[in-house]
């Protein structure tokens, strides 16, 4: 009989455990389900960390997106209320203002004259750079850095080196017999002097870029080329650039991207009037001119929506062949 008594307390003591177990189950689960206390509290803190950031954006990037597409089809020069005018901005844009296709014009030439030294210096420094050679290191900071000086103090510094009368790059022309180049008074070496010093700036990030890819290429893949007898050039062509293709799309974009938004190489290297003539008169000179100078900003808001739309076709078609590259490989 006491061992019955027991094994009754046993089963006694058994049902009560599982009854508080039960008992205990939902209270968890109700303070921890989606309508709880705790989960409305997480989600107010979530919400108070990340509304400075949504604030910011607010503030400082949808606002003016959408403020500059309204003053698009407005003109005001800051003074008078906004006008209403529709289209005539861009009506006036591509029909009357004959500036606006010299400076595209410019911007074209200006953008292939710097994105293929760019690729094709930025692809043979990260080659260098990819070596494991002896001082490798020391190397690799020289060819950074360009990339943390200033835009506008490389400009300011490649103004003086490309001086007619006391340049440094005419005197050292004039030491091997060749004589001064008027590099920023011609409006066509203008604007190769503006291409050089975009390069110069460039080609520290592509290099970075395309470093970065090259170090993910496996090194098995050239020992097995180096062994059927591929050399340098070939295991470059036939390895290196295909598995590089995405960096290689994404450095295009980005150079195209900067180049076509050059403003500050251009104005402190020939100053604010696109000069000499119109040597150097590219879309960033025009958008500056005419919202801070001629305070048409209507009308400058409106070239900047279009060089926005431009850049837009531009990347997408980039995209679009190197998917389609991808895709036929």
């Amino acid at each position: 009989m006491d061992g019955g008594l027991v094994l009754g307390g046993g089963d006694v003591t058994g049902v009560l455990d599982r009854q508080r177990v039960d008992a205990g189950r939902p209270r968890r689960e109700r303070s921890s389900g989606p309508g709880s206390a705790l989960a409305r509290r997480r989600a107010r803190a979530g919400a108070a960390f990340v509304a400075p950031n949504v604030a910011a954006v607010a503030v400082f990037l949808l606002f003016p997106l959408g403020f500059s597409l309204y003053l698009s089809f407005h003109s005001w020069d800051l003074f008078a209320p906004p006008r209403f005018v529709g289209t005539g901005n861009y009506r006036r844009l591509f029909a009357d203002d004959p500036l606006f296709y010299i400076a595209l014009r410019n911007t074209a030439v200006f953008t292939l004259l710097t994105l293929l030294p760019t690729v094709v210096i930025s692809l043979a420094v990260a080659g260098l750079l990819n070596r494991k050679l002896p001082g490798i290191g020391l190397f690799r900071t020289l060819a950074f850095l360009p990339l943390v000086a200033a835009t506008v103090a490389m400009a300011v510094v490649f103004r003086f080196l490309f001086a007619t009368e006391d340049g440094l790059v005419n005197l050292g022309l004039g030491w091997v017999g060749l004589g001064p180049v008027p590099w920023l008074t011609d409006p066509d070496w203008a604007l190769v002097s503006l291409s050089i010093v975009t390069v110069w700036k460039s080609v520290p990030f592509a290099t970075v870029i395309l470093l970065a890819a090259m170090q993910g290429v496996p090194e098995n893949l050239y020992e097995a080329a180096r062994i059927d007898g591929a050399g340098p050039l070939r295991r470059f062509r036939s390895i290196t650039l295909p598995l590089i293709r995405g960096a290689l799309s994404f450095v295009f974009v980005i150079t195209v991207i900067n180049t076509v938004q050059a403003f500050d190489q251009a104005y402190a290297l020939t100053g604010g009037n696109g000069g000499p003539e119109t040597g150097t008169y590219v879309l960033g000179i025009m958008l500056f001119q005419n919202a801070f100078r001629f305070y048409e900003i209507g009308y400058a808001a409106a070239l900047a929506w279009v060089i926005f739309a431009l850049l837009l076709v531009l990347t997408l078609v980039q995209l679009r062949l190197a998917r389609r590259d991808e895709a036929e490989r």
